[in-house]
């Protein structure tokens, strides 16, 4: 008898990200990635600025639509140099440079009115106009970020079916709907890292209800418990206590608020040591505000690494004292590690802690901060107990690959 061929055409799925530098939200795409290795399915991935440090770990059933990608990270010399040539070619290609200019000086001076400018807000819909377009239709489109990707996906791929992801607190981001230009109406499907991801957005665009549904970010714990038994972590001795953090040097991760916590904790005699791990805009300016407080030994900023978990799994505290967050992706490792953690009480860091139960959470103030964390240090058995509450906490995985694959033209296969 002979055996039928299987001729079901594979559903063609674009993913677009701004880059591949090492934060959450990359983490989570490969991840993603990794669970879309399928004979169903064929997976492309196109990069906005064609660089980031990530690109060893795409995996191997993904094409890159790039036709060149640069490992470097966007954070040195050579990045940034990388990075401006990408950015001054975008505002040549495919025409409209006095549009482009036009909405760069808008929003620039509509950003100096509220005191806080940011550079990559101002700059993304220019990237995205200014982005290689390809005339190869897709049964979907994945937008993984807000931003450039978004507005690439929106605006200038071409797919039967349309998703974007929300990864932060859209309010406090720094986006505005004159901004977006209706970027997100164009979408079939917007989906949020968390609930209070999805209210935030929902704020700005309470019309899009109906389209928004929550997609936990998806993490591989298993694999994170197996890499935190290799080689590596503090490279030094510190006979006191090991506090860590990890994220990038930003604005929202309110490092300059975590170096007045640590001043406080020094002074009140305690042996600690407060390391972070990420690189980002605000090194300098962190490194002259450690030098002035005298704390070059005790707040120390080791800078990105490829694998961050065996410091997880060899610190006594992890301290996530953020302005804001989406769903953070550092909390959840450390929350699989067994870390006692303490966070800052703001958006979506409340989403992943349950206060006393499986964490802390305070205020964002140095006092609060540096409280919470002698609190910590002093009670062996509250910290294990904490940890082991964490522990416990499973991520789904099928359940949420499902929301996705039903945004597929017929919906998902079987």
């Amino acid at each position: 008898m002979k055996t039928r061929k299987n001729t079901m055409k594979k559903s063609k799925i674009l993913f677009v990200v701004n880059t591949l530098g090492r934060a959450g939200a990359e983490t989570a795409l490969l991840e993603l990635l990794r669970h879309l290795d399928s004979p169903e399915y064929e997976i492309s991935l196109y990069v906005i600025m064609g660089q980031g440090v990530m690109i060893d770990e795409l995996p191997s059933h993904v094409r890159l639509l790039n036709t060149r990608f640069s490992n470097q990270s966007v954070l040195t010399k050579k990045g940034k140099r990388l990075m401006m040539r990408t950015v001054c070619t975008s505002f040549f290609r495919n025409g409209g440079w006095f549009r482009k200019l036009r909405f760069i000086i808008k929003h620039y001076t509509a950003m100096r009115r509220t005191g806080h400018v940011q550079p990559d807000k101002l700059l993304w819909r220019m990237i995205s106009d200014g982005s290689p377009r390809f005339s190869e239709r897709f049964d979907m489109a994945v937008a993984y970020l807000e931003g450039a990707s978004a507005y690439y996906v929106a605006e200038h791929v071409k797919a039967d079916r349309k998703c974007a992801f929300v990864h932060i607190d859209y309010e406090s981001a720094g986006y505005t709907r004159e901004m977006d230009q209706g970027c997100w109406e164009r979408f079939d499907r917007i989906f949020t890292v968390s609930d209070e991801v999805r209210s935030h957005f929902l704020a700005v665009y309470p019309e899009l209800s109906a389209k928004t549904e929550i997609f936990h970010n998806l993490i591989d714990q298993e694999g994170i418990r197996r890499r935190a038994e290799e080689a590596g972590g503090f490279p030094d001795t510190c006979q006191g206590m090991r506090l860590l953090t990890v994220g990038r040097l930003t604005y929202q991760k309110a490092y300059d608020i975590a170096v007045e916590a640590m001043k406080l904790l020094k002074d009140a005699g305690w042996r600690a040591r407060w390391y972070v791990l990420g690189e980002g805009d605000q090194r300098s300016m962190l490194e002259k505000q450690i030098a002035a407080a005298g704390l070059e030994e005790d707040f120390v900023l080791l800078g990105a690494v490829a694998n961050p978990y065996p410091y997880y799994a060899q610190a006594d505290l992890y301290i996530h004292a953020t302005r804001f967050e989406g769903k953070s992706i550092a909390i959840q490792e450390a929350q699989t590690l067994g870390c006692a953690v303490i966070a800052s009480d703001c958006n979506g860091n409340r989403e992943q802690i349950t206060d006393g139960e499986d964490g802390i959470l305070c205020e964002l103030t140095p006092q609060a901060i540096a409280d919470s964390i002698a609190d910590l240090l002093k009670d062996h058995e509250k910290r294990k107990r904490l940890g082991q509450a964490a522990a416990k906490k499973t991520t789904a995985q099928k359940e949420e690959i499902e929301k996705l694959l039903r945004v597929l033209p017929g919906g998902q296969r079987s």
